[in-house]
């Protein structure tokens, strides 16, 4: 089948709970993800995988849900017409009817360049933390886990349960401002649980608070890094196999501003901007989840239910909701401000850095640029295999660039996906 009342794309928690939601209500859905299982980055393994009661009921109720068709490993490449989206996967294409659509489109990792950051053994937090989970070995690998944000404590916790030893966890943030956040906790008793559980899990690892990798080197691969600790003259260095680091995540954003919704920036991070019922400025299109700002699981499963509840035609039935979102909402917003990034790490990168992995572009010949656009022409940043998702977060932060375009297909395509019969 190729037609649907309401189509989701994304099956992370804010797309499984948008789905869950609209199916209850009678609505023909199909789920649409790029991945094998679905789960999105949570979730990774597939919802029956994890501890989280929550996935496995709406996975299970989903997949016995005669009105909900799952589409697994199928990428969106374009939208043809108003109500219909180009889709691929590993074998054919098919354009997709709607008549309602949501987005849930997840995040990904925000990276920031410095000395060193392309040599083989330096990677993203969170994706050392996939590759961990796909079954990448690191038994007896000293690994350490810089950046900013919890995600560094989840991925710790799970790189030491695959036998990794992790040399320190280096967070960015102040210890007054992790203090101020700890505090704010107690208005979300859950995220208490959880930290308690992670801390538990991660007992005995160095934890570096106002400390941020300076620089990475190594002889071919990553053998050493430097680290700045608060105000020290002098870099400390420390012996490593592997470097996980990440500066939190960044809203996937391509397939919105594909389809003309409108986007907010704050703080280095674009947005989509929706309304109460998480509708965008697209008649018919919402957005839940990450795609409207980074604010976790909590945060994107009620607002997936939101949209799945006002897509179905059902915006009363949201009301006891918006109250749980605003809870979760100020939760993000409290977490945003103690990880904020310090000044520093956008001074970090040399002339010789190479800040567009994809076209080995450095940032000696970015900075002179105005704009995403003059760049892209003039050094090619952005177009390569990644199209800017990689580079196009750290542009942002270091020159104030934002994307003025996407570029058809959102995602790489055969020909044979994009041109008629």
């Amino acid at each position: 089948m190729s037609r649907y009342d309401i189509l989701v794309i994304g099956a992370g928690p804010a797309g499984l709970a948008a789905a869950h939601a609209a199916a209850a209500q009678g609505a023909q859905v199909g789920l649409v993800d790029d991945n094998p299982l679905a789960g999105g980055r949570i979730w990774r393994g597939g919802p029956e995988q994890q501890q989280d009661p929550r996935a496995l009921k709406m996975w299970s109720d989903l997949r016995a849900a005669p009105n909900v068709a799952y589409l697994p490993q199928t990428r969106v490449l374009y939208a043809p017409e108003p109500g219909q989206l180009q889709v691929q996967t590993p074998s054919s294409s098919a354009t997709l009817h709607y008549e309602k659509l949501i987005l849930a489109t997840g995040a990904r990792e925000r990276l920031l360049p410095f000395p060193g950051w392309t040599l083989p053994g330096v990677t993203g937090a969170g994706g050392l933390q996939a590759l961990a989970k796909g079954g990448y070995p690191l038994l007896g690998k000293r690994v350490v886990v810089a950046g900013s944000g919890p995600l560094l404590l989840a991925v710790a916790a799970t790189l030491r349960a695959r036998g990794a030893e992790i040399a320190a966890i280096i967070e960015q943030a102040s210890l007054p401002a992790l203090a101020r956040f700890g505090f704010g906790l107690l208005a979300t008793p859950s995220k208490i649980t959880q930290a308690l559980q992670l801390a538990a899990q991660l007992s005995g690892i160095p934890y570096l608070r106002d400390s941020y990798v300076h620089s990475a080197h190594g002889d071919g691969t990553l053998q050493s890094i430097l680290i700045q600790r608060g105000g020290a003259r002098e870099l400390e260095a420390l012996q490593c196999d592997y470097l996980a680091c990440g500066y939190g995540l960044l809203p996937n954003v391509e397939l919105a501003l594909a389809l003309g919704c409108a986007t907010t920036s704050n703080n280095g991070q674009t947005a989509v901007r929706v309304d109460d019922a998480q509708l965008t400025s697209v008649p018919g299109v919402y957005c839940a989840g990450e795609g409207t700002g980074v604010g976790g699981v909590d945060l994107a499963l009620a607002e997936g239910r939101i949209a799945g509840l006002a897509a179905s035609g059902k915006p009363a039935a949201t009301q006891e909701l918006h109250a749980e979102r605003a809870r979760w909402r100020k939760f993000a917003a409290r977490l945003e401000r103690a990880v904020a990034l310090r000044p520093e790490l956008l001074t970090l990168a040399g002339d010789d850095t190479i800040v567009c992995r994809c076209e080995d572009v450095c940032h000696s010949e970015l900075r002179t640029h105005t704009s995403w656009r003059s760049a892209k022409l003039q050094t090619r940043c952005g177009m390569g295999p990644c199209q800017g998702r990689i580079c196009g977060g750290a542009t942002e932060l270091l020159y104030g660039w934002r994307p003025d375009a996407v570029r058809m297909p959102i995602s790489p395509a055969r020909i044979a996906s994009i041109i008629d019969d």
